[in-house]
């Protein structure tokens, strides 16, 4: 298999130099890292599981400004590296797939494509996802909390994109559901730990906070 990290880090340094609200080039590197950690316990086709992991977010709304399920970045630059089309297919079919978007989200339907979710959504929980949550909505200039927010768990795709609540409401509408939506049973071990940290520290939030 190809060394797609080294080949790709440029771009990923590139593609993520203005970010400091947790989309990073360190995040893609450690879901890449997690990715491949599953994939040794649960199997799949490698490379495909590289190039998704590491490729997943180059073309992110949340990012960009552009529409939600666009590829095009990442498809421009496994064409340019020779990746056959098959694979280009295969790969920005995964990345279309495994974002959360509440009541839209969806299961993707080959192995590679669960895991390269499992990876993104362990990352997204646990220590770092805190750390991440509360970057990104200071980024955005979202509160760390409002007092009796009324939290909406139950979304559609576009409502959750243009969705502005809380940091600590992220929590609740999205983070704290990661546990129970994972595919494999690796990924399912992994998060269980996580996901006590995150009800922790929540519990600690808001004792400290009067919540």
């Amino acid at each position: 298999m190809r060394d797609w990290l080294n080949e790709t880090l440029p771009f990923l340094i590139e593609a993520f130099a203005s970010d400091f609200g947790g989309h990073d080039v360190e995040h893609t590197l450690r879901v890449y890292r997690l990715a491949m950690a599953i994939w040794e316990k649960e199997g799949g086709d490698g490379e495909t599981i590289a190039l998704a992991a590491l490729l997943h977010d180059v073309d992110d709304y949340k990012l960009t400004g552009g529409p939600m399920g666009d590829t095009s970045r990442a498809e421009a630059f496994m064409a340019e590296h020779g990746v056959s089309l098959d694979k280009i297919k295969t790969v920005t079919k995964i990345i279309a797939e495994i974002s959360f978007k509440s009541r839209g989200t969806v299961t993707p339907a080959t192995l590679e494509g669960k895991i390269v979710q499992d990876a993104d959504r362990l990352d997204a929980i646990g220590a770092v996802g805190i750390a991440r949550t509360f970057a990104y909505g200071g980024s955005k200039g979202r509160p760390l909390y409002i007092r009796g927010e009324s939290y909406a768990l139950d979304m559609t795709a576009e409502e959750y994109a243009k969705h502005e609540g809380s940091s600590v409401g992220h929590f609740y509408e999205k983070l704290l559901k990661l546990k129970g939506l994972m595919n494999t049973e690796t990924a399912k071990q992994l998060a269980a730990a996580r996901h006590q940290f995150m009800e922790d520290f929540l519990a600690e939030l808001s004792a400290e906070c009067f919540l």
